[in-house]
């Protein structure tokens, strides 16, 4: 009787040792994953359906949505900061500006592998660029969203969470910037584009084609973007800088309505190479003789703006009369860069640099 017990008694030991012994293992486990900091922001990756007004609203919180991906705790240790929870149209200026200030800080942690921003579609690539050009660090920033709300069946953002999560801890990804991952899919700030309303392989790179893909096993990269630069942002407060459009038969009223409105700079959203026509034209020359710095993009989703064609309002025209061309940016884009650069100098030759960067 008394071995049996003595038996009972070292098992229950042996069982107990194990039993205290687990947390302590599993807190060294975590405590050697590396940090990711997830920032969220709203979008549709955070709304639901409202059962009252049958349309989906901004309803979860990064936390909820980290817990739709418990697999993810055994790649990293995540923290959560909830800045906003907002639908990505309601982006802006002072809200860049803000969630510049937090990945910023979050990537300045030692511990911190890399920063993930959930946000909406819609300016999805406006935020991802802003980022890229006013973040400095070799950490990867990737920014995700959802083309379907968290009420549905084949909601997409738990995918885009766990693909983005596999990014930041992969040594391949360092120094390239600040990336767009939806779909598998891995895309360049600069390049990126949305190009469906609905389909979840909604955001392309153009000619450029993606950086890489986020496979079951691995992350794969394919290539590195080449074209970034860094522009301090100086003070918080960004100039305001207005987009107008071409079609056949605009005239001067955008350019005189947004130069009134005191913008420091415009974006011409030309045609083809960068041509716009008469009215449009003399209107550019007479904001930039009020010195307005106006930019020239184009509507065209591929190819460089170039001063080519000679006649009234043909890019070299354009280009005589003082305008700042946009390369490949979209007018979207330029009116960020403009907006950084204009903070740095008013003179369009020095623009231009930024610009040719």
């Amino acid at each position: 009787m008394r071995k049996s017990f003595v038996r009972f008694l070292a098992v229950f030991v042996a069982f107990a040792v194990i039993a205290v012994s687990l947390p302590a293992w599993a807190q060294s486990k975590e405590a050697a994953l590396p940090v990711v900091q997830l920032i969220a922001t709203g979008g549709t990756i955070a709304m639901k359906i409202d059962p009252e007004k049958k349309a989906p609203v901004p309803a979860i919180s990064g936390e909820d949505l980290l817990a739709t991906v418990p697999e993810v705790a055994g790649l990293a240790k995540m923290a959560v900061h909830n800045i906003s929870n907002v639908p990505s149209g309601y982006m802006d200026p002072p809200r860049w500006v803000e969630l510049q200030k937090a990945v910023a800080a979050a990537l300045a942690k030692p511990e911190v592998a890399g920063v993930i921003v959930s946000h909406g579609t819609d300016t999805l690539e406006e935020t991802a660029y802003f980022l890229d050009l006013a973040v400095k660090s070799d950490k990867p920033v990737v920014l995700i969203g959802a083309q379907r709300n968290a009420s549905e069946k084949d909601f997409d953002g738990p995918r885009n969470l766990l693909n983005a999560v596999k990014i930041c801890v992969s040594p391949e990804a360092k120094n390239k910037g600040v990336m767009l991952v939806l779909n598998n899919q891995i895309n360049a700030a600069r390049e990126v584009t949305k190009t469906h309303t609905s389909d979840v392989e909604t955001f392309k790179s153009g000619d450029f084609g993606f950086l890489g893909v986020v496979d079951n096993d691995r992350v794969i990269f394919s290539r590195a973007p080449l074209r970034r630069q860094y522009v301090a942002m100086i003070k918080d407060e960004m100039p305001r800088v207005d987009i107008v459009v071409t079609y056949g038969g605009n005239d001067d009223t955008q350019i005189k309505a947004a130069t009134a409105a005191g913008a420091k700079g415009i974006v011409v959203e030309a045609l083809g190479w960068g041509n716009v026509n008469p009215a449009t034209y003399e209107a550019v020359k007479e904001a930039i003789s009020k010195g307005v710095v106006v930019a020239i993009s184009t509507r065209v989703y591929n190819g460089r703006v170039l001063p080519h064609y000679g006649y009234v309002g043909g890019g070299k025209t354009l280009k005589d009369a003082g305008a700042v061309f946009c390369d490949n940016l979209s007018p979207q884009k330029a009116r960020l860069l403009l907006m950084l650069a204009l903070q740095h100098t008013q003179k369009a030759a020095e623009i231009q640099v930024y610009f040719d960067k």
